[in-house]
């Protein structure tokens, strides 16, 4: 009988060790990796010439504390079968808190105008109200400093019904005229998506509206140009996470 109780007990100290010591070393080493397209769309402007495809995604591969984190983003103008936008970036991401990320990597811009290389830093995490926010700090070859603050929060209307609205502002502290961008306040984008989770959260089409706007020096070089300064898209496309 004595034996019996040693065993058990040895068993249960085993187990107990096990729950509270090891599982968080496990889980500190598990290689965790996804992609993801937030955005995958068509976006129909009210002028035809307007139209475009869209996308908005990224992968990453790493733990709870590391990863390397890639983004593609990218706006295609049916008409003039050209990107408007066409960016990339290739950051590392450190866990500083238990909701937001620290980050630092390059990016690469391949729009209408010269390329661009730029340095990044910058944080990613959840605000309060559960508000998933990006906020960018970038240095290009030329020396000129620029930022983006990235916004969205998803409301479940329903257990598989979202409304995801969404807002973007580019700032400039230097121009580019070869890419037509100056000082200041460059552009700012606001959108709102309806989605439903078709297959859990992996595909969920959504239909939306997209706004977006450029200002001061930034505007005036688009007009220049015969370019639109505001556009108003609808929006059909898929979210999708793997």
């Amino acid at each position: 009988m004595a034996r019996k109780i040693r065993m058990a007990s040895a068993a249960f100290l085993v187990a107990l060790a096990l729950q509270l010591a090891p599982a968080s070393a496990q889980e500190k080493d598990f290689i965790f990796y996804g992609l993801t397209f937030e955005q995958f769309e068509y976006r129909a402007g009210a002028d035809a010439s307007n139209d475009a495809l869209a996308w908005d995604g990224d992968a990453f591969i790493g733990n709870d504390e590391w990863k390397l984190r890639f983004t593609s983003e990218a706006e295609f103008d049916l008409k003039a079968e050209v990107f408007e936008v066409l960016e990339h970036q290739l950051v590392v991401q450190r866990l500083a808190t238990d909701f937001f990320d620290v980050k630092a990597g390059i990016r690469y811009d391949a729009s209408i105008g010269p390329n661009r290389w730029f340095a990044v830093i910058g944080a990613h995490g959840l605000a309060q109200q559960w508000f998933e926010l990006d906020a960018d700090l970038f240095l290009n070859e030329r020396g000129n400093f620029s930022a983006r603050l990235d916004a969205d929060y998803e409301l479940l209307l329903t257990n598989r019904l979202i409304l995801t609205p969404s807002a973007e502002i580019d700032l400039s502290f230097g121009s580019d005229p070869a890419i037509g961008v100056d000082d200041g306040l460059v552009s700012a984008e606001i959108g709102a998506r309806l989605s439903y989770d078709l297959i859990d959260r992996a595909v969920s089409p959504y239909l939306g509206v997209h706004y977006e706007r450029k200002f001061g020096g930034t505007a005036d070089s688009a007009r220049d140009e015969g370019e639109a300064v505001d556009v108003l898209y609808v929006v059909a496309g898929l979210k999708m996470i793997f």
